[in-house]
């Protein structure tokens, strides 16, 4: 290869290879224009079954009302302990207890909670999803689950409540302050604990056989910085066909975790995209992000209560002597129920925002935009794919279907000028298999 050197030899290089260039870019960027994302994103939406998008239209409205009747549910149970006199008489028969009335209380709310709420959580989480085809689990081992969790939610529960009731005692007003900050220990514990010691509860995890997935998601791992030495594959499946994955804990005890269901359904492209996703919110400390926003929501939180409950208590209203009376913990969450179920959209809006960062980072990552469409394809077998504007602000706290593909597809024209023009999907198969031809 020769060097050239000054003058008009210069300038002549530069002139053949600008023309060089010139005649491999304008067919490519004449491709380019001829890929139009919102055609393409349309020729994706094409492709689900008008059945199929009305039933999961149905499931996911209907969510709407649950998560009203949710919230009146909670009130009724609330409700029986203060107007019935429960709570009182609860807080009187374990006053022997001394200390331990606290946490030995919150564990008698919940499960008197639970039972009372079971024919709504029966229908909502067990009878619902198996009508709409998305549980796989019978009744007795649904209900199984169901006893871990309360027992898990109870235990922990209780601790944490019996310190927060000790904080309300002895810091007088500024208690809401002290207390919004040992809520932050508290979740930042169970972010580390969860995946490690909560998670194998109703999961088995075993670390995924050596194969191009395992090696392809450390390879983006490493790339990225992600402490994750090893990949781990969990039965979800024996729950539901929903496909998922996850980069859980901190501090040592990262872990890359996916769904068999996902490496059944899903081709290597897919999984690729939906881990790339996944990782994003690792890289971008979205754990770090959204604990700081629920900090300060939780801390106004519990302010309102503070604020709130003494008026509604005054005169020794239901026999609560003030706030430090755990009779008064069904008032407690009353308020707090109300708080946060006003502020849904907030919320939505809170963790949708992170979800859109997440998409961008693993599209980025994979270089996977047909895999990202194709997964946001099987999450629509239950969301909605094309919601209104202010419905997806108000209701989802991901980005709908639509949004998600329409991104991909934008990302696809800018990053590969060469790709082709819009066509429905073709038939792809799941990761480690063979092509699916498509058929006539």
């Amino acid at each position: 290869m020769k060097v050239w050197g000054k003058g008009t030899g210069t300038a002549v290089a530069v002139g053949i290879l600008g023309v060089a260039l010139g005649a491999c870019l304008v067919p490519a960027a004449v491709h380019a224009a001829a890929f139009d994302p919102v055609a393409a994103t349309q020729a994706y939406l094409d492709t689900v079954p008008a059945d199929a998008r009305a039933k999961s239209n149905a499931y996911f409205e209907g969510g709407y009302w649950l998560q009203l009747w949710r919230f009146l549910v909670s009130l009724a149970v609330a409700a029986v302990f203060l107007a019935g006199g429960l709570a009182r008489r609860l807080r009187d028969r374990l006053a022997g207890l001394g200390r331990f009335a606290t946490p030995v209380f919150f564990i008698a709310y919940t499960v008197i909670d639970y039972i009372l709420s079971l024919p709504y959580v029966g229908y909502a989480d067990w009878y619902r999803e198996r009508q709409y085809g998305l549980m796989n689990q019978t009744f007795g081992d649904w209900f199984g689950d169901q006893m871990i969790q309360l027992a898990i939610s109870s235990l922990i529960g209780a601790l944490v409540v019996w310190v927060l009731y000790a904080i309300v005692r002895r810091l007088g007003r500024s208690w809401w302050i002290w207390a919004s900050a040992f809520g932050v220990v508290v979740v930042t514990l169970m972010v580390v604990v969860t995946p490690v010691f909560v998670a194998p509860l109703f999961n088995k995890y075993e670390p995924m056989k050596p194969g191009p997935v395992r090696e392809a998601l450390l390879s983006m791992a490493r790339s990225n910085e992600v402490p994750a030495t090893d990949v781990y594959e969990f039965n979800a499946s024996r729950q539901s066909n929903k496909i998922s994955a996850n980069v859980s804990g901190l501090f040592g005890t990262t872990r890359i975790s996916l769904t068999d269901t996902l490496l059944q359904r899903c081709t290597l492209a897919e999984i690729k995209a939906v881990m790339g996703h996944e990782m994003g919110h690792y890289v971008l400390n979205h754990a770090f992000v959204i604990l700081l926003y629920l900090s300060i929501l939780v801390c106004f939180g519990y302010l309102f209560v503070d604020r709130v409950f003494g008026r509604l208590t005054r005169g020794g209203r239901w026999g609560i002597t003030g706030l430090g009376d755990v009779a008064g913990l069904p008032l407690v969450v009353i308020l707090f129920t109300a708080y946060f179920f006003v502020l849904t959209p907030v919320l939505n809006t809170i963790i949708r925002t992170q979800e859109a960062e997440a998409d961008a980072f693993g599209l980025n990552l994979a270089r996977e935009p047909d895999g990202f469409a194709n997964a946001a394809l099987k999450l629509a077998e239950y969301r909605k794919l094309q919601p209104g504007k202010w419905e997806e602000i108000v209701f989802y706290d991901h980005p709908s279907g639509y949004n998600r593909i329409l991104r991909a597809m934008r990302w696809k024209a800018e990053n590969l000028p060469a790709a082709a023009p819009a066509e429905p999907p073709a038939a792809e198969s799941p990761a480690g298999q063979a092509p699916v031809e498509p058929k006539p």
